[in-house]
């Protein structure tokens, strides 16, 4: 009997590891390629819709990014271009200003990080590489690549083609230029008094940071003209900034407005591109944020412009030799959300609002300013992506958020339908041409990476487009969200949440790891790919469940659950971070609820370590990545957006978000973790709870990453970080 036992206790064992994937390691996690393989980077349609244009990395090196191009109509992809073709063997330059650019965009790459078509005809594209202005162009025999001649100096900076291809705009030394692209011509320089301080065509830091504005000037229809925003950061803060690598310390001199600081002045001036000749598009003294602006199809200039209070947005138009004239306005008592959402079409102004409580579509007249609704969906619209004579094409939630799919609105009214392609239980974006005929859709699911397609808005037609494709070894890995009903902390609002159970036929109960952001304007818990899978499966064989969750106050839901931050942060979303844990036993079999830790980065990473700091937390350990401590050093438009003013930290608001006067509340294991050059959360933020919890005599964990910026970048710094997390929790979570 006892042989036959064994025999059978054997058998059961092989079945189970025959059962289970091939063990997945930190360094395949952080490896290249990575396991989900590679989407093209920045892919448009040309304007004449017969190229699909993006970047891609390297194969000598995956961080190095190179043009490449696709035939719309199908067909192989064909490198256009290179760095290294350009700068034959040099380094590639990169300013501070340029860097700082790039990590607005969250650019971490080198090589060519961005480009535009040039003109309408598909035959050039132009790109700034090291401080200077490249063409590539589409010929018989191939793409032909070349340096502008322009004079040395600055860096070239923002450059962008005129609607006809004929001339472009580029931005050197603070100044705007415009230059014909016909050979012989030079530079015309349209302003002078560029400065340290003064600076035209190129967005402030709020702007790029916060409004995701990445443009400082537009061209109008006809190319006659620029809509160009000058920027004065006299008035605004300087923050010396310590850049603390291996091997040296760098001080930068930046200037930052904190929450309740001034900020920098923005104006608008229309400019003549053949003269220079210019006009200021005047605004009231409460217009604080220049949120978006361009130009009607009538050659009408037009900005959208928030309150310093973000309670009220308006949009308003500057026709020559008129007053200024308000065409709608958006109020909200806790604020209001900029968007990308302003078409002309032949039924007016595409806009869209939340006043009913749930983001649409609507139609605004733009002479009387009457506002006809558009879409009826039952959850919120997220975005219109383009609109044609008779329809528009947008994105909007479902599945409590958890899904997001593309429709198609007729702009005579009546129902949305799904476009050609919607299933349940996947996440689709997309991209137009100027037709809104041709849609570059973005697909993925939990367990698929994105891939991109091309579309015809019209019909089932599909192009598959280039990128890498995931590893074969990633369908071993696959792991099924488990959706869970849990409720918020007021006892009746549905948060949305997964959990992933470590492999079966384990003995006794497991701990878990809680991952959650937390933060206003994202969402992490939804059927569509999470970058985190890999991570969540590694955690998995190591014998943890893991649970992602999305308290209140996050995207994707109506209006009442995204306003949930509303001068309430580390109230509502630590509440319902608790609520969450306390429910997760109830809810899983096998959950220990004396061994749950937590995983955050950035606004998570406040939230970890909120969490810990708390005498009534039900964590047993927590890792903080790149958190924000003191919100009085946080930016303005972001905090003040949901805490309002500061009055010097002292307003309540900002007492009660405020960490290091909670660091003798900490009791439990705290790992805390920051890159020395992270210009989004200053260093600063983890030296004031570093210096709070010693003087408290609380002793804690601490991993610096020197010269590293908010996303602690490279394969070796995030494999080490990896490691050190996963080491945190096998100490303080394992029995």
């Amino acid at each position: 009997m006892k042989t036959l036992l064994t025999l059978l206790a054997g058998i059961c064992a092989t079945s189970a590891a025959l059962a289970q994937p091939p063990a997945l390691s930190l360094e395949r996690l952080t490896a290249d390629p990575p396991l989900a393989g590679r989407l093209p980077r920045q892919a448009e349609i040309s304007p004449g819709g017969q190229w699909v244009s993006f970047l891609r990395p390297s194969q000598a090196d995956s961080e190095v990014l190179e043009l490449w191009a696709q035939p719309a109509a199908g067909g192989e992809p064909r490198k256009l271009v290179a760095a290294a073709d350009l700068l034959g063997g040099a380094e590639q330059k990169l300013s501070e200003a340029e860097k700082m650019a790039l990590e607005r965009q969250r650019i971490t790459q080198r090589g060519i990080t961005g480009y535009q078509w040039c003109g309408s005809d598909d035959r050039a594209l132009l790109f700034p590489l090291s401080g200077d202005l490249y063409v590539v162009r589409l010929t018989d025999a191939g793409p032909k690549a070349s340096r502008l001649a322009l004079p040395s100096g600055e860096p070239k900076q923002a450059p962008r083609c005129a609607p006809d291809g004929k001339a472009l705009a580029y931005v050197q030394a603070g100044n705007l230029f415009v230059l014909q692209l016909a050979e012989g011509a030079t530079p015309r320089q349209l302003t002078t008094d560029g400065s340290e301080t003064v600076g035209w065509g190129l967005p402030d830091f709020i702007a790029a940071e916060e409004l995701s504005r990445q443009r400082g000037y537009w061209w109008s229809k006809d190319g006659q003209s620029l809509l160009a925003l000058r920027v004065d950061e006299s008035g605004v803060a300087v923050k010396t900034r310590s850049q603390i690598h291996a091997e040296r310390t760098t001080m930068t001199q930046q200037r930052y407005p904190a929450a309740g600081e001034a900020n920098a002045r923005v104006t608008a001036h229309a400019i003549g591109a053949a003269t220079g000749q210019r006009r200021e598009l005047p605004l009231p003294a409460n217009a604080e944020y220049i949120a978006r602006a361009g130009w009607f199809a009538d050659g009408t200039p037009w900005l959208q412009w928030l309150t310093r209070d973000q309670t009220k947005l308006t949009l308003t138009e500057f026709k020559p030799g008129a007053a200024a004239r308000d065409i709608t306005v958006e109020t909200d008592a806790a604020w209001v959300e900029v968007h990308d959402d302003l078409f002309e079409t032949p039924r007016g102004l595409l806009w869209s609002s939340e006043a009913s409580g749930r983001r649409q579509l609507l139609l605004v007249d733009r002479a009387q300013g009457t506002r006809t609704p558009l879409t009826q969906m039952a959850e919120a619209v997220d975005h219109a992506v383009c609109s044609s004579e008779q329809a528009v094409v947008f994105t909007a939630a479902g599945d409590l958020g958890k899904t997001q799919e593309l429709y198609l609105q007729p702009l005579a009214g009546g129902a949305a339908t799904p476009l050609s392609g919607a299933t349940p239980r996947q996440w689709r974006d997309a991209k137009a041409d100027t037709a809104c005929a041709r849609l570059l859709v973005t697909r993925s699911a939990w367990g698929q990476p994105p891939r991109l397609e091309l579309r015809r808005t019209d019909g089932d037609a599909v192009i598959a487009l280039a990128g890498d494709a995931p590893a074969p070894a990633l369908k071993d890995y696959a792991n099924t969200p488990q959706p869970l009903q849990l409720t918020a902390a007021d006892g009746r609002t549905p948060l949305n949440a997964f959990f992933f159970a470590p492999p079966a036929g384990r003995a006794g109960k497991h701990p878990v790891i809680v991952m959650a952001y937390g933060g206003p304007g994202a969402s992490t818990v939804n059927w569509g790919w999470g970058r985190d899978m890999p991570l969540i499966a590694y955690w998995q064989q190591r014998g943890y469940g893991v649970m992602t969750l999305d308290t209140r106050g996050m995207q994707h839901r109506d209006r009442e659950f995204t306003r949930a931050h509303h001068r309430a942060f580390g109230n509502v979303e630590v509440a319902d971070l608790f609520a969450a844990a306390r429910q997760l036993p109830a809810r899983v079999p096998g959950v220990d609820a004396a061994r749950i830790g937590f995983f955050g980065w950035s606004y998570g990473g406040f939230l970890g370590a909120r969490a810990m700091l708390d005498a009534d937390t039900p964590f047993a350990a927590a890792v903080a990545v790149a958190p924000v401590t003191d919100w009085t050093l946080y930016d303005t438009a972001y905090t003040e957006r949901y805490l309002g003013m500061p009055d010097g930290g002292k307003a309540p608001t900002y007492a009660s978000a405020h960490l290091p006067s909670r660091a003798g509340l900490l009791a439990k294991p705290l790992l805390l973790v920051h890159g020395t050059a992270d210009d989004n959360v200053l260093f600063d933020h983890t030296l004031r709870l570093v210096e709070a919890l010693q003087n408290a005599g609380k002793t804690f964990d601490l991993q610096i990453y020197p010269g590293k910026a908010h996303g602690i970048a490279g394969r070796a710094a995030r494999l080490h970080l990896y490691r050190t997390m996963d080491a945190f929790f096998a100490r303080h979570l394992k029995p």
